[in-house]
């Protein structure tokens, strides 16, 4: 049998082995707030991954918010909170939970609007689903992407018309401000023949959402949507979450087989929420104040839209805010270059009152090729070239110095725009079929064989003569 004296030692070495053993569990499980400056708050642990939640705690342990990690260095944790936080202070506690972002998906989703965590906003009660999916994932690989065969119908003939989309494209609609973007989107969700409608609307004025919701979305609109919402006066952290929510659920959607639209309001918004949590954890800037981490994360994001061997599609189609009408701003410039195709609003026409303000010849789908009929790819490029003309020469039409006659192809051109633009116009409470919007693109295109290269003319009421000094496009 040891002595007392031995018996003691040993307990003591093993009761501080014990109090070392919590310790270090403490500090895989907790950390200790060391700063926090501007978005950003630094902790002393705990042991985490990047992306994963945390939370923020008094000494007592009142929680005071959600956090995300986005970044460390040594033993030194960045973590971004969900909400503000007031009250905290030096030394309260970071603590992990062990896991990422997870938001609520299924059918109870539908005819919802919800907040970036998936909670609703609606006062309608809880979302009626137990499945849970985390927000953070990776895109499909290349070569798990079926080719885009099927066009998307839109509803909008501008679209359907002249810059077709594919069923599983990604498309961005390039507009500055006041020009028709919110209308157009709720035009798109309201009218576009897929199964169900995701919309994410990232850092918009407070008073605009129920406006979307209500006026351009509407009942119609609704019952098959799923709204998701993040305004301008939340968190950074709350905006991309918005956006990774929101194609979440399309993904969600698209794994049962079903065709998505995605409409995300706006991917610029998107890249500012990422650019004030990159300059907050200390991440140098470099084009126009965006520091690198926004342009890996944009293909990241916009690359998980798109078709699914064996499944369904998700159809992308997000806003780009162009500054000053400027298509060479550092976001709009790397959207476009991810992106299959652009549609572009010009301020020109919103003035005129031409809506929807799509400026053809500065919009293109890459896809429309491989989706249309020949017929209407035909179509479509001629009354692009009639437009290109015209335009060419409206400053010489307008001053009264062109002579009829002198240029058969203008003429055409005259002849035809005010038909043009009133196929280019439209209601957008009011869907245009498909079928009709093909059958009249064709009609429209078809010119004259005499003095024109082209085919017999079919125009049928495409003719009608106007007012050519005021033509609009």
């Amino acid at each position: 049998m040891s002595p007392p004296a031995d018996r003691d030692v040993v307990g003591d070495a093993a009761r501080e082995a014990k109090r070392r053993l919590e310790r270090a569990a403490l500090t895989r499980r907790a950390g200790r707030v060391v700063r926090a400056v501007g978005l950003a708050v630094e902790s002393r642990g705990p042991r985490v991954a990047v992306g994963e939640e945390c939370r923020l705690e008094t000494a007592t342990g009142r929680l005071l918010s959600l956090a995300e990690v986005v970044g460390f260095e040594g033993n030194t944790i960045y973590t971004m909170p969900v909400d503000p936080v007031r009250g905290l202070k030096l030394g309260d506690r970071v603590v992990a939970t062990g896991r990422h972002p997870r938001i609520p998906v299924g059918d109870g989703l539908l005819g919802r609007v919800l907040d970036a965590d998936g909670q609703p906003l609606d006062g309608a009660g809880p979302v009626s689903t137990d499945t849970r999916w985390v927000i953070h994932a990776e895109p499909l690989p290349a070569l798990s992407r079926p080719m885009i065969t099927e066009p998307m119908k839109s509803g909008i003939r501008a679209i359907d018309g002249l810059i077709t989309l594919g069923r599983g494209q990604r498309i961005g609609i390039f507009a500055g401000s006041g020009v028709g973007k919110s209308r157009l989107l709720g035009g798109l969700a309201r009218h576009a023949g897929d199964d169900i409608i995701v919309i994410a609307l990232v850092g918009e004025r407070n008073r605009e959402v129920r406006e979307f919701v209500e006026s351009e979305l509407g009942p119609q609109g609704r019952r098959r949507s799923v709204v998701f919402v993040a305004t301008s006066d939340e968190s950074p952290l709350r905006r991309v979450r918005c956006a990774l929510a929101a194609t979440t659920a399309a993904e969600h959607f698209r794994e049962r087989g079903l065709s998505v639209a995605l409409l995300m309001d706006s991917v610029t918004r998107v890249a500012m929420a990422l650019r004030e949590i990159g300059l907050a954890t200390g991440e140098p800037p470099s084009s126009k104040g965006y520091p690198p981490s926004v342009f890996a994360f944009l293909p990241r994001l916009l690359e998980r839209a798109g078709r699914k061997e064996g499944s369904g599609s998700v159809t992308g189609i997000y806003t780009v805010f162009v500054e000053g009408d400027d298509l060479t701003d550092p976001v709009a410039d790397a959207s476009r270059a991810i992106l299959d195709g652009h549609i572009v609003l010009a301020r020109e026409l919103a003035e005129k009152a031409h809506y929807p303000a799509i400026d053809v010849l500065a919009s293109n789908s890459r896809v429309m090729p491989k989706i249309v009929s020949a017929d209407q790819y035909r179509a479509a490029e001629q009354v692009r070239r009639m437009i290109a003309v015209h335009r060419e020469n409206r400053d010489l039409v307008s001053i009264g110095a062109y002579r009829r006659g002198s240029d058969p192809e203008l003429d055409e051109a005259l002849e035809r725009q005010p038909a043009i633009n009133a196929f280019l116009r439209q209601d957008l409470t009011q869907a245009a079929p498909f079928e009709q919007t093909e059958a009249r693109l064709i009609e429209l295109g078809t010119v004259r064989a005499e003095g024109v290269e082209g085919t017999e003319d079919t125009r049928g009421t495409a003719g009608a003569a106007g007012a050519h000094g005021n033509a609009e496009v």
